[in-house]
């Protein structure tokens, strides 16, 4: 009886011991996938590629002042008509530039600079630029395809290549432009907007406000840091299980933490987490994937982006503090969620998530 019962106590362990050995093997398997390699980043530039000058199916955002107005995508927006929309045009290419850039002999390379160089031409910046200033076009993509533009416009500058220096230059007048647009606009918005899709106020600060900085412009990173302050401040106990809203890509409650972690000291983010997101400090949380039942629905993909941007926002927070670690091991499952959905071979995904992605990888790295 003494032996069986010895016998079943060291099978007993052997069995958990091969548990944990599992969980150990799958946890590295899983973070290897999550690290953004040449091969990866070969696949996921080609989402890019495939639409950047692809003209049709096409949502423009326009207002026509006239029959004379309408015209094509192309003609009306040459540098971003690819890729469903103008904003995921624009962080197309972002994407192409910012992979070409950490891999520089890319597989795909030659491809992505043939259509850098046709698709960034003065002229064609120029058109982008005069645009704006049609009437009642003021506020187009305001303020998530400004974001993105104010993130392409930094990845070229921050990169120490010939081609890239020379489009930096020529997308210049337009990126200058929107840092206009930005100060007029933010010190007339009483109220922050809220919603989980394009006109969050936070997400278009938070990557606004990376530009400031990159830019020295010390007015415009004071500007965004006032009016974060001011909208956000005295945020109280987030309810973040109400999240997500069916159509959202971007968590507001995350992406106000997101904005935070930059804008104030560590003291004071640490102070304010705190009081915003109470719940993250406990190594106990849990916060469920968004689940996407229709990835051909344009709206209900949605939640695919979510899960990239929840990540890059959970990462982040991580990094502030040691406390904030377990984090990381959130976000890995919503990244890892929705990566192998974003090349299923529909456009609805396909013409963006790969942005999202791929910032998301660089922020967990």
């Amino acid at each position: 009886m003494k032996q069986l019962i010895r016998l079943t106590t060291l099978l007993l362990i052997f069995a958990s011991c091969g548990v944990g050995d599992d969980k150990k093997q799958d946890n590295k398997i899983l973070k290897d996938s999550l690290t953004l390699t040449r091969s990866q980043a070969a696949r996921l530039s080609e989402l890019p590629l495939k639409c950047i000058q692809r003209e049709y199916p096409n949502k423009l955002g326009q207002v026509l002042n006239s029959s004379d107005e309408l015209r094509s995508p192309k003609a009306l927006h040459p540098a971003f008509y690819g890729c469903f929309d103008w904003h995921s045009a624009v962080h197309g290419q972002w994407l192409m530039v910012r992979l070409l850039k950490k891999f520089p002999d890319l597989s795909t390379r030659r491809k992505i600079r043939l259509a850098l160089n046709q698709q960034l031409t003065k002229q064609n910046i120029a058109t982008e630029t005069a645009f704006f200033s049609t009437k009642y076009n003021d506020s187009f993509e305001r303020t998530y395809g400004w974001a993105w533009l104010l993130k392409l416009q930094q990845e070229l500058d921050s990169w120490d290549d010939p081609e890239a220096k020379r489009w930096s230059v020529i997308l210049r007048p337009l990126s200058n432009l929107i840092v206009e647009k930005y100060m007029a606009y933010l010190p007339k918005l009483v109220y922050p907007i809220r919603t989980g899709e394009h006109v969050n106020t936070a997400f278009g600060l938070a990557f606004a406000y990376d530009y400031a900085q990159h830019t020295r412009n010390y007015e415009f990173e004071v500007l965004i840091n006032e009016r974060a302050r001011q909208f956000y401040s005295r945020d109280l106990n987030y309810p973040l299980q109400y999240e997500p809203s069916g159509y959202d890509f971007l968590s507001p409650g995350l992406e106000e933490a997101d904005l935070m972690r930059r804008v104030l000291t560590s003291i004071e983010f640490e102070n304010w987490i705190e009081q915003f997101l109470p719940q993250l400090k406990n190594r106990r949380f849990k916060l469920a994937v968004g689940r996407v039942s229709d990835r051909t629905d344009g709206k209900l993909v949605h939640l695919d982006g979510l899960n990239f941007s929840r990540a890059w926002c959970l990462y982040g927070i991580a990094q502030t503090d040691p406390r904030y670690e377990h984090l990381n091991v959130i976000a890995d499952k919503h990244l890892s969620h929705s990566l192998p959905a974003i090349m299923d071979g529909d456009y609805m995904g396909e013409h963006w998530l790969a942005s999202f992605a791929v910032y998301a990888m660089l922020e967990r790295n």
